[in-house]
């Protein structure tokens, strides 16, 4: 299973990368839209319902693809991520990152010592492709997995630029929406407050040489948003794009057969 990171590669050359959110926890949906090609599908842990065995059987829908996997984790939590790597994942994005101090933290719990406090288990562990074939995963895995770290508050913006500072960080990821809500405008994403503390982080962020990352939103599809400087994009979730398709198939029914 361990292999070089072709999602890191890919930025690293200053390309552009789109993926989807996978939310449901299927193991065929995975597979699926691997299949179609995306650049990465991002395992929601924070707000999926998947644990981690079942992320497992994600992994194992992917790894016959080019498709990396990412993983959202609940917190930035040392031993879900710990855990979160021994099963393989091959990005980790990290949630609520407000400090530089916490980005140090995130960091730290990816690495082995004396680097991290990261345990170590990788001759027997999936990451490691237990112990079977991956002699280097102990010296290459920090330098092949993809962190980041999402900005979703005021503070977390506030701090922007040291956040950014943090060496093993490779991305910092705009969540709009929770920004929005840290300002009390939950919701409403096209507001001139919210656009301009998103305004802010895109620029500090650009400025620092880290990857820029995000969500499509305030109305600009994915392109939009690559031509505005991102370097990488979650657009659609597997239950967006279900939704929407069979949502466009009723309507059309109801519509032709009233």
């Amino acid at each position: 299973m361990y292999r070089p990171n072709s999602l890191k590669q890919r930025l690293v050359a200053g390309k552009k990368a789109l993926g989807c959110w996978l939310g449901m926890a299927s193991p065929i949906a995975a597979e699926m839209l691997a299949l179609a090609g995306y650049d990465f599908l991002l395992i929601d842990n924070e707000h999926g319902p998947a644990s981690l065995a079942e992320s497992v059987g994600l992994l194992q829908a992917m790894s016959a693809t080019p498709v990396t996997s990412v993983m959202r984790v609940p917190w930035n939590d040392p031993v879900y991520l710990k855990r979160a790597l021994d099963i393989g994942v091959e990005g980790v994005m990290i949630p609520a990152i407000d400090t530089a101090e916490q980005a140090v933290q995130a960091v730290r719990a990816c690495r082995y010592p004396p680097a991290g406090f990261r345990g170590s288990a990788y001759q027997v562990v999936r990451g490691a492709s237990y112990g079977i074939g991956a002699p280097d995963y102990r010296e290459t895995a920090a330098d092949n997995l993809l962190i980041i770290c999402q900005i979703e508050s005021k503070q977390a913006v506030d701090n922007i630029e040291a956040i950014a500072a943090v060496d093993g960080i490779d991305m910092l990821l705009i969540g709009p929406n929770d920004l929005a809500g840290t300002i009390g405008r939950l919701g409403d994403l096209e507001h001139p407050d919210v656009m301009a503390l998103v305004t802010r982080a895109e620029r500090a962020i650009q400025a620092s040489g880290k990857k820029l990352g995000s969500i499509a939103f305030a109305g600009r599809s994915f392109q939009q948003m690559f031509d505005h400087g991102y370097d990488l994009i979650a657009a659609s979730t597997d239950m967006t794009l279900m939704r929407e398709a069979a949502l466009a198939e009723v309507r059309a029914h109801r519509k032709a057969n009233r």
